[in-house]
C-alpha cells in the first residue's frame, strides 16, 4: 500500500467486503466503487484481496463442522479406499475447482493489480455486472435446481472452477459466477451457495496471503498501516459471517431475483454515471 486509507475508509471498506463478498454482487466491484464515490483513493487489488481475509475468516467459522467431518471423512475414504465417498468427491471438486483460477491468477496477475488498468475500469465493473445478471436469470429460469452437494462431481468442480476465474473481472462476482454455474449444473440454491463458498476458500486465501506477504514486504504504513489494515479485516469478518448466514437461510426459501435486479441497476447506474463524468 503505497498511502495507508484512514480508519473510517477502512471500517467501510470492510463492511461492503463483508456484504459483497458472499452475495452474487461483486466484492472487488463495489470496493472500486464506494471509493470513487466518496472520491477517496483507490485502494487497489492487492488491499482488496488482503481484507478478503476477513471473509475467509467468516467462511471458516461458520463452516468449521462441516469441514471437519468433509476432511475427516475423505482421509477414512482413502484410507478405505473409497474413491466414490461424498466426502472424497467433494475435496476433489473443490482442488480440481481451485486450479482455473489460481492459474489464470498468476497470468493475468500484472493486468488485474494495475492502477488505472482496464480491470479496475468503471465501465469494464458496469458491464460485468449487467452481463453477470442476465446469466444468473438463465439460471433462475432454465435451471432445474435438484441436485444436491451429495451428487457433486469432479466434473462440477472443474466447471464452477473455471467460473471463479471468470470472476478476476471485477463486476463478475466471484460468488455470483460460482453461484449461476452451480445452479446451472442443477445444484438447489442453497447447495450452490454452500458449494460456492466452500470452493472460495482456497483461492481467496492464497490471494489474500500472497499480497499480505507482499504488503508487509514494502511496508505497511507503519502504525497507521497496521491499524486500518486490522479494522478492515475486523469489520469484513464480522460483517461477512452474518452475511453468510443470511444468504443461506435466504435461499432456502427464496430466488435470486432480487440480486439479478441489483445487477442490472447497478451495473446501468454505473454506465449513466461514468459517461456524464460524475464517477471515475
Amino acid at each position: 500500500m503505497a498511502e495507508p486509507v484512514s480508519l473510517v475508509e477502512a471500517l467501510t471498506l470492510g463492511v461492503v467486503q463483508g456484504l459483497t463478498e458472499f452475495l452474487p454482487i461483486s466484492s472487488t466491484a463495489h470496493l472500486r466503487v464506494v471509493p470513487a464515490l466518496c472520491h477517496w483513493q483507490d485502494p487497489g487489488a492487492a488491499y482488496s484481496a488482503v481484507i478478503q481475509l476477513g471473509s475467509v475468516v467468516a467462511v471458516l467459522a461458520y463452516f468449521f463442522k462441516d469441514l471437519v467431518s468433509i476432511a475427516t471423512g475423505a482421509l477414512a475414504a482413502i484410507k478405505n479406499k473409497d474413491y466414490g465417498d461424498r466426502d472424497l468427491r467433494m475435496v476433489g471438486a473443490i482442488i480440481v475447482g481451485t486450479i482455473p483460477i489460481c492459474v489464470i491468477g498468476l497470468l493475468l496477475k500484472p493486468l488485474l493489480e494495475q492502477d488505472g488498468g482496464p480491470f479496475r475500469s468503471i465501465n469494464v465493473i458496469a458491464c460485468a455486472s449487467i452481463v453477470m445478471g442476465l446469466l444468473l436469470v438463465v439460471a433462475e429460469k432454465f435451471a432445474k435446481h435438484v441436485r444436491t452437494l451429495d451428487d457433486i462431481t469432479g466434473k462440477d468442480g472443474a466447471l464452477v472452477g473455471l467460473a471463479q476465474a471468470i470472476a478476476l473481472i471485477p463486476g463478475c462476482s466471484r460468488s455470483g459466477s460460482t453461484l449461476t454455474m452451480a445452479m446451472l449444473l442443477g445444484l438447489k440454491r442453497a447447495e450452490a451457495a454452500r458449494f460456492s463458498f466452500l470452493l472460495g476458500i482456497p483461492a481467496v486465501t492464497l490471494a489474500g496471503l500472497l499480497e499480505l506477504y507482499h504488503m508487509a514486504k514494502d511496508g505497511l504504513g507503519g502504525d497507521t498501516g497496521m491499524t486500518s489494515l486490522a479494522v478492515g479485516l475486523v469489520s469484513s469478518t464480522v460483517v461477512s459471517y452474518l452475511s453468510i448466514a443470511w444468504l443461506i437461510r435466504y435461499l432456502q426459501q427464496h430466488n435470486t431475483w432480487i440480486f439479478v435486479g441489483y445487477r442490472l441497476i447497478f451495473g446501468v447506474t454505473l454506465l449513466i454515471m461514468s459517461m456524464n463524468g460524475l464517477i471515475h
